[in-house]
């Protein structure tokens, strides 16, 4: 009897031993198993995120598309804006400078044209209202382009003063008498220069009222030839010497008033 309880108590101890060596062996494979996921996971991580990261782009895509509407909106509604308060007071200011030039007997038109308020041409308002819009918007461009943010002189009064300036430099032209011409050129040519100086000191501004002035001087030759117009005592071909003088200070003052509306607008979004 005693033989064969021990040979029992060996052989259930054996049994139990070989359950636990098996046991063991399968929570080692388990635990290997666990580690070689956990290790593919650590070196692509992609693919433990792959519900999370499926998500992601298209969530940041769609919140930057809707971001750059919402910004194209802005810029395009603020560019509305300022071309239209452009517009109206180049269409303002020629009206009026354009009145005192009549009245000085400086500048005629046909009798067959076709006037309307303070008989002055019924176009002259509406093509100087868009150069102004173009002027306006152009000055500030230019400044951003060239990465010179115009900073001489930013304030509403500056401009107001300017725009003083100039109106007093185009009644000159109309009210003074000089010996000749030549010296109301230079004299007006000083007072330009002396306004860009005062009211802007920017090359992009000096560069620029230099070509509007070329280019309007041309533009006045050729209505002047085609007898749209004229002027009384023309001395350079077929208009004034002191004209191109009036253009430089209209462009530099059109172009503070655009770069005043400028401040502060949202920047263009751009397309990557």
């Amino acid at each position: 009897m005693p033989r064969l309880e021990s040979c029992a108590w060996s052989c259930s101890c054996t049994a139990r031993g070989r359950h636990r060596t098996q046991l063991g062996d399968t929570a080692a494979g388990l635990a290997a198993k666990v580690g070689e996921m956990l290790s593919s996971s650590v070196s692509n991580p992609s693919l433990a995120l792959v519900g999370r990261g499926a998500r992601s782009p298209s969530t940041s895509s769609a919140s930057s598309t809707a971001s750059s509407t919402s910004s194209t909106l802005n810029w395009s509604q603020h560019l509305v804006q300022r071309s239209v308060v452009l517009f109206v007071v180049g269409a303002f200011m020629a009206l009026v400078l354009n009145l005192l030039q009549i009245q000085r007997n400086v500048t005629l038109f046909p009798d067959e044209v076709i006037s309307t308020l303070f008989s002055s041409a019924w176009w002259v308002p509406p093509c100087c209202g868009t150069a102004a819009a173009v002027v306006g918007l152009l000055y500030p461009c230019i400044d951003s382009h060239l990465g010179e943010p115009h900073k001489f002189k930013r304030e509403w009064a500056s401009v107001m003063r300017c725009i003083a300036v100039f109106v007093g430099i185009n009644h000159a032209s109309a009210k003074l008498d000089f010996a000749n011409n030549i010296q109301l050129s230079l004299t007006l040519a000083a007072l330009s220069l002396g306004l860009w100086w005062t009211f802007d000191r920017s090359r992009s501004g000096l560069g620029l009222g230099i070509t509007i002035a070329f280019v309007a001087t041309l533009i006045t030759q050729f209505l002047v030839y085609n007898g749209v117009y004229q002027y009384t005592s023309p001395d350079f071909l077929y208009i004034r010497s002191w004209l191109p003088c009036i253009f430089f200070s209209g462009g530099v003052t059109v172009g503070n008033i655009g770069r005043q509306l400028a401040m502060g607008i949202p920047e263009k979004p751009h397309n990557d």
